[in-house]
């Protein structure tokens, strides 16, 4: 088996839990968010996020030439998934559970640090729908190449090097296995719920 049949192993045993068409494995949810932003194109438009959240996903809005609007938060912690507002775009690093995917959302959900439900130590994937930007997102992560050598590609994109090592999809693939109860029924998580500090505060986020 190849590095790259892991890797879309993996992928697949998250669109069978998931119930997404399409996985992209990524290096990091915030990997998988920039990548999505640029893909939606948000240069110059407001995008808005929860005031408390993780910080990378201001930066990620940023450097994706977007501009950030906070949008107040009853009380310090953050439940489950969040739509990026006006995107397809949804930060679902507090929702990991079977048949989350819901139809024509580019979902980023994240197997970093130890309160994840799939502890990779880190990682992340992008549920999506459609073939074409999955396509697009597979590349993107992958320095701009095809999934071929690059002694013989043809380098004709630029991109990031945001790919997740074989060795972490891998486990992951072997760690889907608890997901799933002894006759093969999908088990279900509860949403996790994290303390976050109050970003718009922060000027770095202007």
């Amino acid at each position: 088996m190849l590095a790259h049949d892991v890797t879309r192993a993996f992928e697949e045993s998250l669109c069978a839990y998931t119930g997404a068409p399409y996985a992209v494995a990524v290096d990091s949810l915030t990997s998988g968010l920039l990548l999505c932003l640029l893909r939606e194109d948000v240069r110059g438009k407001v995008i808005r996020i929860p005031s408390r959240t993780y910080m990378s996903v201001p930066c990620s809005i940023l450097q994706a030439g977007g501009k950030v609007e906070f949008l107040p938060v009853v009380g310090t912690h953050l439940t489950g998934a969040y739509r990026l507002e006006p995107t397809r775009i949804v930060d679902s690093a507090l929702r990991f559970t079977a048949g989350m995917y819901r139809p024509g959302e580019l979902q980023c959900i994240s197997f970093t640090g130890p309160f994840k439900h799939l502890k990779l130590g880190k990682g992340g994937a992008i549920l999506l729908d459609n073939a074409e930007d999955a396509a697009w997102l597979r590349r993107m992560r992958f320095s701009g190449r095809r999934e071929i050598s690059y002694h013989i590609d043809q380098f004709d994109m630029v991109g990031y090097n945001f790919w997740l090592l074989p060795e972490l999809a891998a486990r992951g693939l072997h760690l889907m296995t608890q997901f799933y109860a002894l006759d093969g029924t999908p088990l279900n998580n509860a949403d996790l719920c994290l303390p976050y500090p109050d970003l718009s505060e922060h000027p770095a986020y202007a």
